[in-house]
């Protein structure tokens, strides 16, 4: 069953016209990074309409200027929260919504990808592209290490996609009317740990499909700071997919494999942690969490509290 919102697909060729993108950023306390990451969305090919950026204090935003393009906004914490205080500030005619993490550095053809993705097939309702390097999984990622990466894989990029596969939360882009109703789960405080995944759910029960193209791809940069701490994640590591598998958005199989895989991880490598890992936190947490589910108390938003 296609989505009954995609008889819109093909509008704006239809029209004569580019499509209108809007990029939403949710940042906190990495300012000079989003600074750099705005920078390269000027380089976009595909302009977007709106750069929708949402921050926690002026710290969070700072050396950014409001423009009929950029719009700053401030809001409580928390991924979740920021991400539909940005959704607000969306315009009506917008045709797809791109989420960026504020330390993803996208290739410059990444809108216009996407974009031709969405026009080409009117049953893909939610696009995720190709992380080529993911910093979250060592130490980090420098924004000229991110830069060189792009511009060798550009060389080698395969016109391929994939159906059925959950967003990335770091990029990711939804169509806008199917998406303009829906909110991210709130009670997936701080850094929502697979808000993505929960989102992605919610646009698929309307018919149409979440895939990756790899046409549309860049560097998630992994800056550790404005990160939760490792305690609070490793709550959120046990708890959110059990969470999720009540709402329907993960089946119990998969959760089973995301918790047994990190709280594999956090045991063996608690014993020989990585400098720029909180593995005994994340371990903490974990246990944390098992203590609460035994005793009826485990909440998502719980994790706020540690």
């Amino acid at each position: 069953m296609l989505s009954t919102a995609n008889n819109q697909a093909g509008l704006s060729r239809a029209e004569g016209r580019s499509p209108k993108v809007c990029v939403a950023i949710a940042t906190r306390g990495r300012a000079e990074i989003l600074a750099q990451m705005v920078r390269q969305l000027a380089r976009q090919s595909l302009q977007p309409a709106a750069i929708i950026i949402v921050g926690t204090s002026a710290d969070d935003i700072a050396g950014l200027q409001s423009s009929e393009q950029i719009i700053l906004v401030r809001a409580e914490p928390g991924l979740a929260a920021q991400r539909n205080v940005a959704m607000a500030y969306v315009p009506g005619d917008c045709d797809f919504i791109v989420f960026f993490d504020d330390d993803f550095i996208p290739d410059e053809l990444w809108l216009e990808e996407a974009a031709s993705a969405f026009d080409r097939n009117p049953s893909i309702d939610g696009v995720t592209g190709d992380v080529i390097a993911d910093g979250i999984k060592g130490q980090g990622i420098s924004i000229d290490e991110a830069l060189r990466a792009i511009e060798t894989h550009r060389l080698a990029i395969a016109d391929d996609i994939a159906y059925g596969y959950s967003p990335y939360g770091c990029n990711m882009a939804f169509r806008w009317s199917v998406a303009r109703d829906l909110r991210f789960d709130e009670r997936l405080v701080l850094y929502g740990w697979q808000e993505d995944r929960d989102f992605g759910a919610a646009v698929a029960r309307r018919g149409g499909h979440n895939v990756k193209i790899k046409s549309a791809f860049g560097v998630h940069l992994g800056v550790k700071a404005g990160r939760t701490s490792g305690r609070r994640l490793g709550y959120s590591q046990i708890v959110n997919p059990l969470y999720l598998v009540r709402k329907g958005s993960m089946t119990p199989t998969n959760a089973a494999k995301h918790i047994a895989c990190n709280f594999c991880s956090n045991v063996i490598r608690s014993l020989a942690p990585e400098p720029h890992v909180d593995r005994l936190g994340r371990l903490g947490g974990n246990l944390l969490a098992i203590r609460d589910i035994a005793a009826g108390l485990a909440a998502p938003e719980r994790a706020a509290q540690i």
